[in-house]
């Protein structure tokens, strides 16, 4: 009997709030405990010691998901960990008490690790030592499948007819030590994620796309981290308002002391300054502490030595020399943004909607999202520089050099072809 059946078959855990529902056989089913209660949380190395003993023994997938701190801490650390396993049930495991969870992550290594969206917890499980060789996405599954809504509580609720309790997902996980509410609702992350995955695979095979679902979660377990971004500072909030380069050293110096504090506090840096409060200055350029404290985002609450700071950072940028300056825009490689090839290259920007309405056709018969089917920014590139003869051949290798996968390009490629080689428009 698998997790969802044990579970249904648990009449404990059916709590309508009331009366029975209007149809029994399928109003959903409010899960509020995990089966087995709330596991207690490992937080030394001989319980993890068990827990590792325990899941190397246990049989089949491992449902994985990890707790973040997002909006309240520096970085993207996890604060928490849940694991599941038949023959093994339910962990909670403290990270921050148990930093290396490599013997763990080996200990599972040769088992499919069942995670939701995948892309968002791996590079915190990398960090304490825990990397799948085999992962099955339950929401890439569900958006591959066509389903409306792949969050977690959805997925849950429209696959399997249980309704999961989502109110603490925002919370400060860092908090030590956790609620039993915050406990229980991680527990329930992972409590029917295998049978989850059990189903989606069903589906996606009923569909035919069961291949395609592998060579995704294929690409996504064995993808290099991605590197330091480039200029963060870039992506302030409210950067188009800034034209001048000088007003973009301010933005570049206050987000980097910014940054600083942040990472010495381990707070969010919206915390210690808001995106905001950084556009502004940079556009006002105030001349002392006091015109700064005028601003929005530097108010009354903000103490003499903090504004002796920001102001500090300002006056660095308003001295340095016009060489040392940033320049305007940052070097990007790829193709232009769309909405100018109509002036730069009018024949890739008609090539461009050609392929979008094809791609679109094709990701409409196949009843998934566009950006799973093939990235937009894939279709850009190869628009904006086809290959110097078009043929399937060819444009399937320019597929393949962007990263896309072969199923992709083997549904693709016919598309993009006729849109590459349709003929330019009159000038």
């Amino acid at each position: 009997m698998t997790d969802a059946q044990e579970t249904a078959a648990d009449n404990s855990l059916r709590t309508t709030g009331g009366g029975p529902p209007d149809d029994v056989e399928t109003a959903p089913i409010p899960l509020d405990e995990p089966r087995d209660g709330i596991p207690p949380v490992v937080a030394d190395e001989t319980s993890l010691a068990e827990v590792i003993a325990a899941f190397a023994a246990g049989s089949g997938p491992v449902a994985v998901d990890a707790e973040r701190a997002s909006g309240y801490r520096y970085g993207q650390r996890a604060y928490l960990v849940q694991l599941r396993r038949e023959g093994a049930g339910s962990t909670l495991i403290d990270p921050v008490a148990c930093p290396d969870l490599s013997g763990l992550g080996e200990a599972i290594s040769g088992a499919e690790w069942v995670l939701h969206a995948a892309t968002q917890d791996l590079p915190c499980l990398r960090e304490i030592g825990m990397i799948p060789t085999s992962i099955f996405d339950t929401e890439l599954a569900g958006r591959l499948a066509g389903f409306p809504r792949v969050g977690l509580g959805a997925m849950v609720e429209g696959v399997l007819g249980f309704v999961l309790e989502k109110g603490h997902s925002a919370v400060d996980w860092s908090t030590r030590p956790l609620p039993d509410p915050w406990l229980r609702y991680a527990a329930l992350d992972v409590e029917l994620l295998v049978d989850l995955r059990d189903a989606l695979e069903k589906e996606l095979d009923r569909q035919g796309k069961l291949e395609w679902a592998r060579e995704e979660f294929d690409a996504i377990s064995s993808a290099p981290p991605a590197p330091p971004r480039k200029d963060p500072w870039r992506r302030t909030s409210g950067m188009h308002k800034v034209r001048r380069r000088r007003q973009m050293a301010v933005v570049r110096e206050l987000w980097t002391a910014r940054d600083s504090v942040a990472q010495r506090r381990d707070v969010s840096p919206g915390k210690v300054l808001s995106d905001g409060a950084i556009v502004e200055a940079a556009l006002s350029l105030p001349l002392n502490t006091q015109a700064l404290a005028g601003l929005t985002g530097f108010g009354h609450r903000m103490g003499r030595r903090q504004l002796e700071q920001w102001q500090a950072a300002v006056d660095r940028a308003k001295a340095l020399p016009d060489a040392e300056l940033p320049q305007p825009g940052q070097a990007v490689s790829g193709p232009p943004p769309p909405r100018s090839w109509a002036d730069r290259d009018p024949a890739a920007a008609a090539r461009l909607a050609a392929a979008r309405a094809g791609v679109s056709a094709l990701a409409e018969g196949l009843n998934m999202p566009q950006e799973n089917l093939i990235t937009p920014d894939t279709v850009r590139r190869v628009c904006w520089e086809p290959p110097a003869q078009v043929d399937a051949d060819s444009v399937a290798a320019a597929l393949a050099s962007h990263g896309a996968r072969q199923w992709q390009i083997s549904r693709v490629t016919p598309a993009l072809v006729t849109a590459l080689t349709r003929p330019a428009p009159a000038q």
